[in-house]
Formats: C-alpha cells, structure tokens, sequence
C-alpha cells in the first residue's frame, strides 16, 4: 500500500448518474468537507446542524452560503477520517435527482471552499492515500461497465483484493530469494548450498508456472470484460436478421423476403449464461455491382475477420448455392458455428457438406433451437482459452485487464531468464537483475511500481464523481 497522504484542497462533484432520477448524490472529500457541509446545510428549523457525527445520518435542507436561499430537502451524511472511501473526511448529501437540482448544490459546495473533482479523483485519492491498491482502483471501473452479474463477480474479486493477494504471495517468495541471492552477491566467498539452490529454482518454477497461467486467464477474462464479438455471416436471405432477432428476442432487424435488405452491421448485446455476447448482424456476403450493397458486403467482410466467434448461417432447406461455398471459403480457420436455419423444413442436398463442423440445427421463422445455439455459441467463445481460471495454477482467479496481463508476460519471461541463467551457473549479478525485473513488474500491478502517467492514464477513464 501506498504512504498516507494528506491533501490540501477539498473535492466535490455529483456522484449519481447524469438524468432524472429519485436521488442524486453530492459527494465531498477532503480536510474542508465537514466545514463546508455545516456551511451549506440547514436543520428543518432553519439552525446549523450540531457537531458532525461520523456516520450519521441527518435530514435538512441545503442552502446556498452566500443568500441562505433553501436549495433543496435533503439527507448529509458524515465519515469521518480515516472510516471512508479515501480515508479523509467524506461527506455526501443526497437530494432529489435531476440535472438541475444536482448542479445547484454542486454550485453551492463549490461556493462554500470545494473544488470540482476531475475524473477518477476520488478512487485516486483512495489509491494514494492507501486504502486500496491499483488492481483494485480499476476493479472500482470495471463493476461500473461490467455487462452481465458473472463479469461483475470476477471483478468483485479483485476489487475485494484477491488478485493484490495473490501478486503479494508472489512478491513476497521473490522478495525473499532475491535477499538471498544478493547476501552471496555480498559475500563472494560463500556458496550457495546444494539444498538452499534447489529451492530457490523450485520457488522461481513455481512462480513461473502461476504467472504463466494468470497471463494466459485474460483470454477469458476479455471476453467476460468486453463481450465476445460474434458476426453472423452468410449469403443473402439465409435469415441472418432472423436470427438475431430469435436471439435477442425482439424484431430489432428488418426482415422482408428480399434478398440485400441489411447493408450496414447492426450490433447488440445480450447475455448468455452470464457471458456478454456482441452478436453482429451483416450484409449478405456475394459478388454486387451495386455499390451500396458491396460496401455492406465489404463490412461484412471487416467485422468477420475482426470476430472472437463467426455464427454462419445457411439454408437447410434447398441446395447449397455458391455464395455459399464463399461464405465457407471466408471462415475458414475462424472460431465458427454452422447454424443451419429452416431446419423445420425439409433437408436438401446438403448431406457431409458440414461433416466435422461445429453445426447446429434452428428455425428461426419456428423459434426453435434457441438454447442450443446459446449453448453453441457460449462453449465456443470459451473453447479458445486456456481453461477456466487460467488453470489450476492461478487456483480459478480470472485477469480482466490488459495492463495486468501484460505485467504477468513480463514477469513471466524475466523468471524463466533468471531461472536460465541460475541453471547455468552465469554470474549472480545476472539472475539478481531478472529477479528486480520480475519484482517490479509485478508491482505495477497493485501500483507498487507506477508512473504519474500511468496513473494519469488509469484515472482517466473514470467518470466525474467516481
């Protein structure tokens, strides 16, 4: 954790979510807070509120500090230092919700000694002060965008500290072995004993191998973060729009009998068994001179080749056509799933064509065969990555973040150098120097290691309030 810092100005800003609502949140942090709350808050009697109580909720009215205008009927709760998000005293007044009313107490806050927060200043503030780490600051973002209840429950992990626990094993084990190599560093005379050797390469093999599988765990992570893209592919009038719409449920696409209706890709997002799917509805894929549908076409070739998972649809109930054999040529070698569509009509001249794909029979007209092209679709996206929870070795942790995941490639690869250069007996000099990398590269993670930019770049991405 980082040192506790004291800072000298005091933040606010509008905690809630921009729009009309039932409440809206002013949230206030800083050495002034308990000031300027006491400066724009009335009791129902028109009297200044007594001495704070931390933790306590009082009913009131805000007023503006320069013409005692009421403002609004609201609720002031109090945390004292260091009992509060960034451990310094915190103070949220929750009104009615509304652009309006929101911005008026904002002003008042501001009128009174605070300053506007910039993106992210409060979860930073938390991360200097030492009341979370780095993993846990952008866990703090993550819940925010998370798109299904199994994404937010990875992050709630790592934003409860199962990650900084791990990394702090790891760090630790590396600490201690790094103390030993640089005592002999110190003491060229001494040896290193044939026993104590053998451990140290057992802990960095250790280390190595649960690195290894944290760094790999972000291949499924990712899809849980930032959905799986999914184009649904095939000629024109297969039923693709047909079939988003069984998907989703609802006629989000134009459906009509003529050929080359879609031209643009249309993309939603649904969940499916808590895994977020960002299905991709495109044009027809087949040779057009017309230059609006070629475009489309031209996308449809795009989002294809951009793809984690290719849903490709043909018709089942005539023979295969050869923008058809186009449509298989192009997915080639991409993660895909055969949905043969009309299957509720009879079969034409398709037989072995699809032997060995991953197919799956649906009527979309019929709304049959939904739960098995979910099932398709969800064991597919996830047959690419290298075992749930990165493996036994990272003991069912999920990495969700890139930056974390690239911190875990470098750490892995400085380990495996040092254990390389222990196993060759080098000079002790040059696995001490991959050990410090390895150190370091796991304390960016948890913030141990970081720049002003990096954290500029991290906190950045925060909305206003957060």
């Amino acid at each position: 954790m980082q040192p506790e810092i004291q800072f000298e100005d005091t933040i606010a800003a509008i905690a809630t979510a921009h729009g009309e609502g039932g409440i809206g949140i002013i949230r206030i942090s800083g050495q002034a807070a308990a000031g300027i709350a006491r400066a724009v808050f009335q009791g129902p009697g028109g009297k200044k509120p007594p001495a704070l109580r931390s933790h306590s909720v009082v009913y009131g009215y805000v007023v503006d500090p320069v013409s005692g205008e009421r403002l609004d009927e609201a609720l002031m709760i109090y945390m004292a230092a260091p009992r509060s998000f960034t451990r310094e005293d915190v103070v949220e007044l929750h009104c009615h919700g509304g652009a309006v009313a929101t911005a008026r107490v904002l002003d008042a806050v501001v009128s009174a000694g605070a300053r506007v927060a910039e993106p992210g200043e409060f979860t930073k503030r938390a991360f200097l002060s030492g009341r979370i780490d780095l993993s846990q600051a952008e866990a703090a973002l993550d819940i925010i965008r998370a798109r299904t209840e199994a994404a937010e429950r990875l992050v709630l992990s790592q934003l409860e500290g199962a990650l900084s626990l791990k990394v702090g094993q790891i760090r630790d084990t590396l600490v201690g072995i790094c103390a030993h190599v640089e005592a002999h560093l110190d003491f060229p005379e001494e040896d290193i004993e044939p026993e104590a050797s053998e451990k140290i390469l057992a802990a960095i093999r250790e280390a190595e191998i649960v690195t290894r599988a944290l760094a790999e765990s972000f291949s499924e992570g990712r899809l849980y973060r930032e959905g799986v893209r999914t184009a649904i592919v095939g000629r024109p009038n297969v039923g693709k729009s047909s079939l988003l719409n069984l998907l989703l449920e609802q006629d989000r696409a134009i459906v009509t009998s003529a050929p080359g209706t879609t031209r643009d890709v249309i993309e939603e997002t649904l969940n499916i068994k808590g895994l977020p799917v960002v299905v991709m509805d495109t044009a027809g894929i087949r040779e057009s001179h017309d230059m609006a549908e070629s475009e489309g076409v031209r996308r449809s070739l795009k989002a294809l080749q951009e793809a984690d998972l290719v849903l490709a649809v043909f018709d089942s109930s005539c023979p295969l056509h050869p923008e058809d054999h186009m449509v298989l040529e192009k997915i080639e070698g991409k993660n895909s799933i055969i949905a043969l569509n009309k299957s509720d009509l009879p079969s034409e001249g398709q037989e072995g064509v699809f032997e060995g794909l991953n197919t799956v029979k649906v009527s979309a007209k019929k709304a049959k065969g939904l739960e098995a092209l979910k099932d398709a679709i969800h064991d597919a996206a996830l047959r690419g990555t290298p075992g749930k929870g990165g493996g036994g070795q990272a003991e069912g942790m999920v990495i969700t973040n890139k930056r974390h995941k690239e911190a875990l490639v470098k750490t892995h690869k400085a380990l495996g150098n040092a254990l390389a250069r222990l196993e060759e007996k080098a000079p002790l000099e040059v696995p001490a120097l991959e050990l410090r990398e390895a150190l370091d590269s796991l304390g960016e993670i948890v913030g141990k290691v970081s720049t002003e930019e990096i954290l500029d770049r991290i906190f950045s991405e925060f909305c206003i309030g957060k």
